[in-house]
């Protein structure tokens, strides 16, 4: 885990493609993230730079002309976006020319019917597949569209669903709203199923930029663990959480083991620097900089705060991580789920 690794080494050290997100990464809402632009640029002047995006209401080339809005340098061949890994899931094993139910909008009609697939929005045309993503427009009727497509056969069977992404919600200049996967899940609700997804935190996306771009020593930014940090995990490359979107401290001391990231930065300045050492003691306490904890049973102990915050929030992670018990067994103190990076 690079939470260990020495302190000269920066969590671009010894990559070669970075994967990044842009919810709560490069902006929130239509604000731009202090330090997102600059901190890209810098790094995309030293290897290439992919964005990776779950949100499906948009093309390739729309979230690069607002990402170089923003002063990013950055082309449409660039984003890799959740209804291009749907498009690849399609392929497996859907001829073109398939007749594709669309709940969504642009993002995902140009993208299948790019790939020769045609686009129905109603479920009385007896579409042979659903494709299920955001879109703001998204309301009660097209979900109720995509149930009637679902529905099970006389014979008992059912077409297939894809949907682009899991996003529970997606964080807004105003705050938190629902997302993709809120929308799934009024279907599911309906037809007592579950869709396959293309989107993080599965692999298709992923396997997309790996084959654009040649490599897999590749580090993920993200600032979701459930999709973000898992998917790349899953995708078997390091990950870096910043403290600019949805996930806070409290969501970091609690992740799975499968969503623990290797390196947790306050904002994408921390790309660049020095990545503090974690220090192991015999006791098991971990120190970081100038902050030390370690479990004693099943409680969080703070042996020393130190004067940074981040490297409280690092080594108390570390020395969780590290016992392998479920954060609801334990006893952590308040210091550590306090936000210092709202």
């Amino acid at each position: 885990m690079a939470l260990f690794k020495s302190a000269e080494a920066t969590p671009l050290t010894g990559v070669e493609l970075l994967l990044a997100d842009l919810d709560g990464v490069v902006y929130r809402g239509a604000q731009e993230i202090p330090h997102a632009v600059s901190s890209l640029n810098a790094a995309a002047a030293t290897m290439p730079l992919a964005y990776l995006t779950n949100n499906a209401s948009r093309t390739d080339a729309a979230v690069a002309e607002q990402l170089s809005g923003y002063g990013l340098n950055v082309a449409a061949t660039d984003v890799v976006t959740s209804p291009q890994a749907a498009v690849t899931l399609l392929q497996r094993d859907v001829a073109p020319g398939a007749l594709v139910f669309v709940v969504g909008g642009e993002g995902i009609t140009h993208e299948l019917k790019k790939a020769g697939y045609r686009v129905t929005r109603s479920a009385d045309d007896n579409p042979d597949v659903v494709v299920q993503g955001f879109a703001p427009e998204v309301g009660w009727s097209e979900l109720a569209e995509a149930a009637f497509a679902l529905a099970e056969k006389a014979d008992g069977s059912a077409i297939r669903w894809i949907a682009t992404n899991t996003d529970w919600t997606i964080p807004l200049a105003r705050g938190i709203a629902p997302g993709n996967g809120s929308l799934v899940s009024a279907v599911h609700n309906a037809v007592q199923r579950l869709p396959e997804f293309a989107g993080k935190p599965e692999t298709a996306m992923f396997e997309t930029a790996f084959s654009r771009y040649g490599t897999t020593q590749a580090l993920m930014i993200g600032d979701r663990l459930d999709t973000d940090i898992k998917g790349g995990k899953k995708a078997g490359i390091k990950t870096l959480h910043v403290l600019t979107g949805v996930d806070r401290p409290k969501q970091l001391l609690a992740a799975a083991a499968d969503m623990q990231p290797d390196y947790i930065v306050a904002d994408l300045r921390g790309l660049q620097q020095p990545y503090p050492e974690t220090k192991v003691a015999r006791d098991g306490s971990c120190k970081v900089g100038g902050a030390k904890v370690r479990m004693e049973g099943h409680k969080v102990q703070i042996l020393r705060e130190g004067e940074d915050p981040l490297n409280l929030l690092r080594a108390a992670c570390a020395a969780i991580y590290r016992s392998g018990l479920a954060i609801y067994g334990l006893q952590v103190p308040e210091i550590l789920v306090r936000d210092h990076w709202q």
